[in-house]
């Protein structure tokens, strides 16, 4: 790193209180499984979560009656349950997630090369609803299904920024906050102000490296039938290569929120 920059600080966010242990040990040994795919041991999971093994076992059985996680046969240990498949069903009909929507994120995909986002404003949590990437074009890490953070950051968190009033957005920053997530971060509300001000004019939001280093974005708004921003299509790309290709896909993005629009309005 040059001598003139400094690193940014590791952003730690702040636990609330009343928080209730055993609910946290639970989901935690319920990502742990569903990290490892399909079959896992008992053991591995007490590991992978720094628990007891005798901890674990209750937090397993627990999940297991409550059909989050089931038991593989052949010893093959612990996998997802059933009832988490009726949770993502819920959960995409209330983010107004459907199969043409999904159908559509997969072609912008393959039309701009690019990993495609479809993000949903629900009040000013900005969600990761649907990702399309593939092999050769992965998704952003750790940008996924329920990405809500760091919206001062993101292509997408900035056309949700840009679609609130002014009182509004400085008491969203002011609770959420500005963190500097890399040396390129915008810190400052008079300049992010200014930015914003250019997105809600041109309907197009950029980020370079100021969510994570040597990765660039860029988002367009969703509307719905009432003409309100509602979400947002982005897509994400090495940031070597976003010079010479952020004119296609800004194209690609615009005529893929106007798409995603006219769904929503059909709908």
């Amino acid at each position: 790193m040059p001598p003139h920059e400094v690193a940014p600080k590791e952003v730690v966010p702040k636990e609330p209180s009343g928080l209730i242990g055993s609910a946290q040990r639970a989901l935690k040994v319920l990502e742990v499984v569903a990290s490892a795919g399909d079959g896992i041991t008992a053991k591995a999971v007490a590991r992978r979560a720094g628990y007891k093994l005798s901890t674990t076992y209750h937090l397993l059985n627990t999940l297991v009656h409550e059909g989050y996680l089931i038991r593989l046969g052949h010893g093959r240990g612990f996998g997802l349950g059933y009832k988490l498949g009726g949770l993502y069903h819920q959960l995409c009909a209330e983010l107004d997630v459907g199969q043409a929507m999904r159908d559509e994120l997969r072609d912008l995909h393959l039309r701009a090369e690019a990993p495609a986002y479809y993000t949903v404003f629900r009040d000013t949590e900005v969600v990761v609803a649907a990702v399309a990437d593939s092999e050769a074009f992965p998704r952003a890490q750790p940008i996924d299904f329920g990405f809500h953070e760091a919206a001062h950051a993101t292509a997408f968190g900035k056309v949700m920024l840009a679609s609130l009033p002014a009182r509004q957005r400085r008491e969203y920053l002011s609770g959420a906050g500005m963190p500097r997530l890399t040396a390129r971060t915008t810190v400052r509300a008079t300049d992010l102000d200014t930015e914003l001000t250019a997105v809600g004019r041109s309907g197009m939001a950029l980020e370079i490296e100021e969510f994570q280093p040597e990765l660039a974005c860029l988002s367009a708004p969703v509307l719905d039938a009432e003409n309100r921003v509602t979400g947002a299509v982005a897509f994400s790309v090495p940031a070597e290569q976003f010079g010479s290709r952020r004119w296609h896909l800004e194209r690609a993005a615009r005529a893929g929120a106007a798409r995603f629009s006219r769904l929503l309005a059909a709908h």
